[in-house]
């Protein structure tokens, strides 16, 4: 027998990178942060679609991949990437941000399926990505790895220097940290902001946020003992 789960798993493995757009335009209303949306589409869609290992069926298994979105504010690419990898219905999308429906203007951990931790408070992810590899290392899960996505403007949270400056001493391999650059940081880091988690001894990269092949050798590039960074530039975002 083939459930409304299997179904709409088996119509999902029909979206592409090119249906994105389309996804998109289903969320419409108040939102006020486009270019938060649209910057995080690339970087997006090569995690889930060649990077991660979780999957609608293994959102709880304790040796899945995680991520983590710190940068929740505009999660429209974020819901359309899940929506086209099978993990929520791609007609929640017309609900977005409504008052019944389970896709806010923040991602809810207890409402979004796949989703690790409620977001969009600057600041918070990183060190939420850092406790979270502190804790799959002490409970022996060595192979999980663990991801999240930054905002370039988030490291004007004092919060987000310290976690950098732990995890590099802590040696957590399995942490992998990517920066959307759109240059909409206040202060900016003399050097870049990949120079800023090398000087805490992270392995660390700068590419092109919208080059797919360049992302890919990025994400996965080796990095014993050390955890990992990928700065991934895009258009400003005021140009």
């Amino acid at each position: 027998m083939t459930t409304a789960a299997t179904t709409e798993r088996q119509s999902a493995a029909s979206y592409g990178f090119a249906d994105l757009p389309d996804l998109l335009s289903l969320m419409t209303g108040a939102e006020k942060h486009g270019a938060a949306a649209t910057s995080t589409l690339d970087v997006l869609w090569v995690l889930y679609d060649r990077v991660l290992r979780v999957s609608p069926d293994t959102v709880d298994a304790p040796d899945r991949d995680r991520f983590l979105l710190s940068k929740g504010h505009g999660p429209m690419a974020y819901y359309a990437v899940l929506a086209a990898k099978g993990f929520l219905p791609a007609d929640l999308l017309t609900g977005f941000g409504t008052y019944d429906s389970p896709l806010g203007h923040h991602p809810d951990r207890l409402l979004v399926p796949g989703a690790e931790i409620g977001s969009g408070s600057l600041g918070h992810g990183l060190p939420l990505a850092v406790g979270t590899a502190l804790g799959l290392r002490a409970r022996g899960l060595t192979d999980p790895a663990v991801w999240v996505l930054l905002g370039d403007a988030e490291f004007d949270e004092g919060s987000n220097h310290e976690a950098v400056a732990y995890a590099g001493a802590a040696g957590l391999e399995r942490l992998h940290t990517v920066v959307i650059d759109n240059a909409s940081a206040t202060h900016g880091w003399r050097g870049g902001i990949a120079a800023r988690f090398e000087a805490e001894g992270w392995s660390a990269e700068t590419v092109d946020g919208r080059d797919h092949e360049a992302l890919y050798r990025a994400f996965t590039a080796p990095h014993p003992g050390r955890p990992h960074a990928v700065i991934a530039r895009v258009e400003p975002k005021n140009a």
